[in-house]
Formats: C-alpha cells, structure tokens, sequence
C-alpha cells in the first residue's frame, strides 16, 4: 500500500490549511453569526457535499481529496461542512441516485446549503437494527400513503425537519425486505409525534417517533414501491473511509495525555504508573488498527469496489474505544472526575464526565455492538446466524 500523496493532493491539502488559518477563528470566537458566514464560505468553495456530482452542485471531488478534506477539517477542530450530516452522507446520495427531478430540485440546494435538517427512520422497538423486520406501515389510499407506526433511537429527530422513513408496503415471510418502501415526511405533518430519549448526561440527541395516520404524497417517495430496502443499501454504502474519525481519536488521545500529565496517583505523577502508559500506549495502538483500516476502505473505493460489511469492524472498534478512553479518565481523575460541567471541582470542565455519560450516543447511532459482530461473524467470517 503507498501512502504517499501526489503533488496535486499535497497542493490541495495546503489549500485547506490556507483557508482553515484564514477562516476559522479561535473556539471562543466562533458565536452563531460565525457560523453562518463559515456554512456560506465552505460552500462558496464547493466543499459541502465534496465528492457529490457537478450536476448537483457537488464538485467531483477524488476520494483522496476529500480524505484530506476531512482529516484537515478534524485536526483544526472546524465546524461542519454542512448542518446535516444525515442529510449529506445518506439523503442526499440515496435521492441523487433513486430521485425523480422533481425531488431532486427540491431536496439538494437545501441540503447543500444547510437550510434542512435531516433524520433517519430505521430503527423499530422489538426489532432494533434488523431493517427487514420493521412493521411501521404505509397503505396507498389514491395519491398518498397513510403511515401508522413508530420508531425508536431516530438520532437527530427532536430538531430535525425532515425524517427518511422506511415502511412496511407489503408482507412476505420469505422474503421480508422486498415489502419494504422509502418516504421522505416532514416532520411537521399532522399525527407526526417527537418524544426525546434523555440520556444520563442530559442531551437529548435520540427520540421515539410515532406516526398515527400520517397522509404522504405519493411524489414523496423515494424509488419504487417495494424498493426501500436497496435504497437503504445504497445510502449506507455511501460510507466514510474513517479518517476524519480517526483523527478526532487521535486529538482524544492527546487530550488523555494532558490530563495525565497533570494528575497525581498515590502521591506521584500518573505519568509515572506503569499500568497508566501501558494503557496509554494500548489506546494509541487501537487508534493506529482504525486508521490502517481506513486506508483499506479508501483503497477499496479507489479500486471501484464497493463498501460492504467490512465498515462494520471500525464502527465496534470505535464504540468500546470511546467508552474505554472516557472511564479511564474519570477512573484516574477519581471523585472529581464524575463532576458534570458546572462543578466546582470539575476535570477538563466536567468533559469527561459527560463523555462518559453519553455513551449511547456512541454505541447506538449506527447500530449497536451487538449488531456489528453480527454483521462481521455471519458476512465476513463466514459464521452461522445464531
């Protein structure tokens, strides 16, 4: 594997740096009006929706490019590209692929240019990740569908405006996924209800959505009746190669650090405890596995093969790493260390606490721990289901 950047990709990483050290102020700088003029200037540089097609308003961006774009944007601490992330990493690609025009018209400036937010309508209670079980129903009635059902761990639903919403049309025991169909609601439509899920830290990023006989156009479906399930697909090949996320890991680190550096453990510096650095060093092991992973996923893509079940294995590893990192902190922080923000004795400003916390932001979003050994076990070991 070559990891040397060509001339052309050094140049346009050089390019990035030039605009984050003349565009992005310092943390306590970057109020909401901040905000805004970065949204129109990331997109004045055609950097919102990167690799997405010219004809959308994308730049035909390499995955290279925008691996870089991505690990830049990490290491500077930058704000978005875009308010959406659901939005851009799945809606977007699955309505430029399935879309009428129509759709397309409508959907991709406002994505593009962060005037919508967007949610994903997947996860069901009883059946959590297993996408093909879901009993949410739409019934065709004329030229609209009526939706009855609810969902659960919809992340982004308490502000979102749009959800992409997957039903139940039809019913086979054989064939369970062929019954599936894709809507794109609005939010705000009457009988559609939010009801925040509250974790231990006080955010509010996941909800439970009930749809009690919610009318949607017909026009707003996405492909086929029947078809949801390979758009779903489709949308959740539209998979990162990790580096962003790997660097975020490594900027983690070098926080963990600083804060060993600082504390004490039985009189002396943790820096000094030889369980403290073979913990350290563990952690920066684990992070390098993602990252080399990463790569494998880039030279997949770049070959033109397509993202399967192998994401699966970064998408674990990351969890119980987070997890790791965060209680191994308020473990070496002690009492101090479980003060939230607001305390007066709080380490880091309570961060770690509330990282530790949130832990089912981590483990949740995307499917759970369970979900993914099961995805590596059956689809890339070759193992038999349960």
């Amino acid at each position: 594997m070559d990891f040397e950047y060509t001339a052309e990709e050094q140049s346009f990483r050089e390019e990035v740096r030039g605009f984050l050290k003349q565009n992005l102020p310092p943390k306590n700088q970057q109020d909401g009006k901040f905000l805004n003029t970065w949204l129109e200037k990331v997109r004045e540089k055609g950097w919102v929706g990167f690799s997405w097609p010219k004809e959308y308003g994308g730049s035909d961006g390499g995955l290279i490019e925008q691996a870089i774009l991505r690990e830049e944007m990490a290491l500077a601490k930058a704000p978005p590209l875009g308010t959406s992330f659901m939005g851009l990493a799945w809606v977007g690609p699955g309505i430029m692929q399935y879309g009428t025009d129509e759709q397309k018209q409508k959907f991709i400036p406002d994505i593009l240019d962060s005037k919508v937010s967007w949610c994903t309508g997947y996860s069901e209670p009883n059946y959590g990740s297993d996408l093909a079980s879901i009993q949410c129903k739409a019934v065709k009635e004329g030229d609209h569908y009526v939706v009855n059902g609810q969902k659960i761990w919809t992340s982004g639903a308490p502000w979102a405006d749009w959800i992409i919403l997957l039903v139940r049309t039809s019913w086979d025991p054989e064939k369970k996924h062929r019954g599936i169909t894709c809507l794109l609601v609005p939010m705000d439509a009457e009988g559609v209800e939010v009801r925040p899920i509250e974790n231990m830290a006080g955010d509010r990023h996941f909800a439970e959505v009930f749809f009690t006989d919610v009318k949607v156009p017909v026009e707003n479906r996405l492909g086929e009746e029947g078809q949801g399930w390979m758009v779903t697909v489709s949308a959740l090949a539209n998979e990162r190669s990790s580096i962003g996320e790997v660097t975020q890991m490594f900027d983690k680190l070098d926080t963990l650090r600083e804060l060993v550096k600082k504390t004490t453990k039985q009189g002396r510096p943790a820096s000094e405890d030889p369980l403290v650095r073979r913990t350290l060093a563990t952690f920066e092991a684990k992070i390098a596995a993602m990252k080399y992973n990463g790569l494998r996923y880039l030279t997949k893509q770049l070959k033109g093969e397509p993202l399967t079940s192998e994401t699966s294995v970064n998408k674990l590893h990351r969890a119980s790493l987070e997890i790791e990192m965060d209680d191994f902190a308020v473990a070496l922080t002690g009492q101090a260390g479980l003060e939230m923000p607001g305390g007066d004795s709080a380490v880091d400003g309570g961060s770690w606490a509330k990282s530790s916390l949130s832990w089912p932001n981590v483990v949740i979003g995307g499917g759970t721990p369970n979900i993914q050994r099961n995805i590596i076990a059956e689809r890339i070991l070759g193992q038999p289901k349960d």
